[in-house]
């Protein structure tokens, strides 16, 4: 066979799709993740929403900007297996009455604030790992914050099924990580969210999604879902030191 025929023949069975930044060929999305809630999300994802046993690093500026509005709804679906939701070393305390508008229930969530570095990094790796916490959620001193860390908790997370998300500066996005999903945020106004596909399994980098903060909530709860979305600190300054 020719090159020419060989290149004819691969692209009539749409092996030109792995090159395809904006959609990845549905063969090569198998719907085993949990899903984010946002069609548009799920689309580009290889396991067809969040990774149900892996580590997921949300990027962003500062916190508040819609991040925590970003997981709710995966994070609703998650709560009805009635397994705890782990968030360690969060910069303030989760609004009780914005988790249950979201549909989570505040009794699903294990607040852990450890003394320090290396506490928090065993306290992430004990929930991903125990099978008790059907997500993790973390923050970290990024300057404290190694590689080799990142792949503890990436494994930790793989072998216990866990969904886990690190939440890390956006600065951070330049650095090579263990994680399978990386994500840059921004906001583009109250209501509106920019995503940045710094690093997906299956594909290739795609920057410009724009989603909807409002999809996968009803309009009964938007605005208590809000006043989570304007969750407000001086970036990471609560962690411990």
């Amino acid at each position: 066979m020719s090159v020419n025929t060989a290149l004819e023949a691969s692209s009539q069975t749409g092996i030109e799709g792995l090159w395809s930044a904006k959609k990845l060929p549905r063969r090569y999305v198998a719907d085993t993740g949990i899903g984010t809630g946002f069609q548009a999300l799920d689309d580009v994802l290889a396991d067809g929403g969040w990774p149900a046993g892996g580590l997921v690093e949300l990027l962003s500026e500062d916190c508040g900007i819609g991040e925590l509005r970003l997981l709710s709804p995966a994070l609703a679906t998650m709560a009805i297996d009635k397994r705890s939701i782990a968030w360690i070393n969060p910069p303030h305390l989760p609004y009780a009455p914005a988790l249950h508008a979201a549909g989570i229930d505040p009794s699903s969530v294990l607040l852990v604030r450890a003394k320090d570095h290396a506490d928090g990094l065993w306290a992430f790796e004990q929930a991903c790992k125990s099978g008790a916490c059907s997500a993790v959620l973390g923050w970290f001193l990024e300057p404290k914050l190694r590689f080799t860390e990142i792949r503890r908790l990436q494994f930790a997370a793989k072998q216990g099924r866990t969904w886990a998300n690190l939440f890390r500066p956006i600065g951070a996005s330049g650095e090579a990580s263990a994680a399978e999903l990386r994500l840059r945020l921004g906001p583009l106004s109250e209501d509106r969210l920019n995503v940045d596909i710094v690093k997906r399994r299956g594909g290739w980098p795609l920057p410009g999604i724009e989603l909807p903060l409002e999809s996968g909530l009803t309009q009964r709860r938007r605005s208590l879902s809000e006043t989570l979305g304007r969750w407000r600190c001086k970036r990471f300054a609560a962690a411990p030191r």
